[in-house]
């Protein structure tokens, strides 16, 4: 894999490393459990590089509005306070991590680590000029986090084998999309 530089005016954001989202969760993704290792390496270059590491997560109330008993697409997945909201227990975030809680409203949905959570301010009020993305699920929440975060006017960089997508066969549109956005992909 190809190693990103990091400094203080960087923020490594790992999407939705969560047990729903891994091997035997509600709504896994197909290699999410593998990703884990690669991910811990780049925590700790971003951590030992002054970088900030934000960990997103859903945190969906029971009957979520994207739950298909209430009418969504998928299945109950990460309910607060459960174990499959609950990061994966090998992702080695360090205490200081910022966490990002989305999509907590029983009413709105939120792919999105920035859709109504302050983050792009947050970043901002901490110097913060890039973002490097990874996590789950490249095609679904990595993808809204990175399209978002460069229309939040951030220089953003994915890390494409650090994240995995619920769609294979559609990764390669996504990674040309996200490019075609101004999104760097590092494969």
């Amino acid at each position: 894999m190809t190693r990103v530089t990091y400094g203080p005016d960087s923020a490594l954001l790992v999407v939705d490393m969560q047990n729903d989202f891994c091997e035997g969760g509600a709504l896994a993704v197909a290699g999410g459990r593998a990703l884990v290792p690669t991910i811990n390496a780049e925590i700790s270059l971003a951590a030992a590089a002054g970088a900030l590491v934000v960990a997103s997560r859903d945190w969906h109330p029971v009957e979520h509005v994207s739950f298909r008993e209430q009418g969504g697409p998928w299945p109950p997945h990460c309910v607060q306070d459960t174990v499959g909201a609950a990061f994966h227990p090998d992702l080695a975030l360090p205490e200081e991590t910022v966490r990002v809680s989305k999509a907590c409203a029983f009413d709105a949905d939120a792919y999105s680590a920035f859709d109504g959570t302050g983050l792009a301010g947050f970043l901002r009020r901490h110097g913060i000029r890039r973002v490097v993305v990874c996590g789950l699920a490249l095609d679904v929440c990595v993808r809204a986090t990175a399209l978002d975060a460069v229309a939040a006017g951030f220089a953003t960089l994915l890390l494409a084998e650090a994240s995995a997508a619920v769609a294979p066969t559609g990764r390669q549109a996504c990674l040309d999309e996200l490019r075609q956005a101004g999104v760097e992909v590092l494969e």
